[in-house]
């Protein structure tokens, strides 16, 4: 079996951080129900271009392999009882809404407890379900910004830069991923569940580590470095060579030995000016203008060939496409693919996380409702008639008229 294969999530998610968490849970075999609201349209991100058609886009497949879909709106008393009927034979509810939501929509263990006294309750929101900001929408650029996360990326000349990727969504996915299996461990061992309150504001702001614990601590001010420096190792950075870029990074003492061997220039090793941590720091003006004076005299492959046998810890720095066809990218097989009625052949990134030998399996995205009767026949043992019925309700996503359908203002929530 798959490491989660008894594991069954009730998913109230939309777009990238809580998908993205709840993606990997799915990979090492758990059961993801995502509910999605037919008012709506379901999860927002199936209509984000490019690549998209229809109820389905590149994006949503990326972020919802080996799920179930079916659509429920919560806020309807028939949308509300198979809901209920879920949390009875499931292990968690995991949702990624705005703070206050998850009161609102009474999911949270306090709501649920009747039900299953063992559900386990997973929030990730943007600001929590406490503090001034928790009835606040957040979004991963506004939290990089909010969390000092820009005051440090980018060049020292240019203004304050983002991530290009969404880091603050990706980590704050796998905080709450994480903190669902503690949940489920406790849950299972002692019999009792419990809320989990996580947010992309802690996320973020623990994330700033020894930066923060420098400025806690002392007067030290982080700061945009140029070349995207390390702001206490020299040399430890992106160089320009004859044609490109190259990331040098010497993490320990040995590594700048060996550096200044393999640019064939040894007696820097030995000057008194560069011999420590502290030296380079103090001195690193000085340094890098050297080494970038002689790195820049040859090319990428020169010096990655050069230093890697010299033992210096180098790399290019790759546009995406490249880093996608590295060798080892395909060595280790992070490119998978899946079948899709629309879109044919899906190629795309396998998790990282993985556990045991059984090789990984991978189902495209579910179609919206494509579950429907799968869970209320398998799961919840409904009869066919019980089923027919519920089909006919716009609550359970039949074709409806917008007039007719009860939508709460909390609905299309963010996070």
């Amino acid at each position: 079996m798959k490491p989660l294969a008894d594991v069954r999530i009730i998913a109230i998610e939309q777009y990238g951080a809580g998908p993205f968490g709840s993606l990997h849970l799915a990979d090492l075999g758990a059961e993801v129900i995502k509910i999605e609201d037919p008012s709506s349209g379901g999860d927002v991100s199936r209509y984000v271009p490019p690549q998209a058609e229809g109820e389905d886009s590149i994006f949503f497949e990326t972020f919802n392999r080996n799920k179930r879909s079916i659509t429920l709106n919560m806020y309807t008393p028939e949308g509300r009882a198979v809901f209920e009927d879920l949390v009875k034979e499931s292990d968690a509810v995991y949702s990624n809404l705005r703070g206050d939501v998850p009161a609102k929509m009474r999911i949270r263990y306090k709501d649920l407890k009747h039900l299953n006294p063992a559900i386990v309750c997973v929030s990730l929101s943007g600001f929590g379900m406490t503090g001034p900001r928790a009835t606040e929408p957040g979004y991963d650029y506004v939290l990089q910004g909010l969390a000092g996360w820009m005051s440090i990326t980018g060049d020292p000349a240019g203004p304050p830069t983002k991530s290009g990727l969404s880091m603050v969504d990706y980590s704050g996915g796998f905080v709450a991923a994480i903190s669902l299996l503690a949940g489920l461990h406790a849950s299972r061992r002692d019999g009792v569940g419990g809320d989990s309150d996580v947010s992309l504001f802690d996320t973020a702001l623990t994330l700033l580590t020894y930066l923060a614990a420098w400025n806690l601590n002392g007067d030290f001010v982080p700061k945009r470095i140029a070349n995207s420096a390390h702001p206490s190792l020299v040399p430890f950075q992106n160089f320009q060579v004859a044609d490109g870029w190259i990331v040098v990074a010497c993490a320990k003492e040995k590594f700048w030995k060996r550096l200044a061997v393999g640019i064939d220039r040894p007696e820097l090793a030995e000057d008194d000016r560069f011999k420590t941590f502290a030296d380079r720091r103090e001195n690193s003006e000085e340094l890098l203008k050297i080494l970038e004076e002689v790195l820049l005299a040859h090319t990428s492959e020169h010096w990655i060939s050069t230093l890697s046998e010299a033992g210096v810890p180098v790399g290019p720095v790759l546009d995406v496409e490249q880093a996608l066809k590295d060798p080892h990218t395909i060595a280790r097989g992070l490119i998978v693919e899946t079948d899709h009625p629309r879109f044919g052949r899906v190629r795309q990134l396998a998790s990282p996380v993985n556990f045991g030998d059984i090789p990984p399996e991978y189902r495209r995205a579910p179609i919206l409702n494509e579950d429907f009767d799968y869970i209320l026949s398998e799961i919840l043992k409904y009869s066919p008639e019980q089923i027919s019925e519920l089909s006919r309700l716009p609550a359970l996503g039949a074709d409806q008229d917008a007039e007719q359908v009860h939508v709460h203002p909390d609905a299309e929530s963010a996070l």
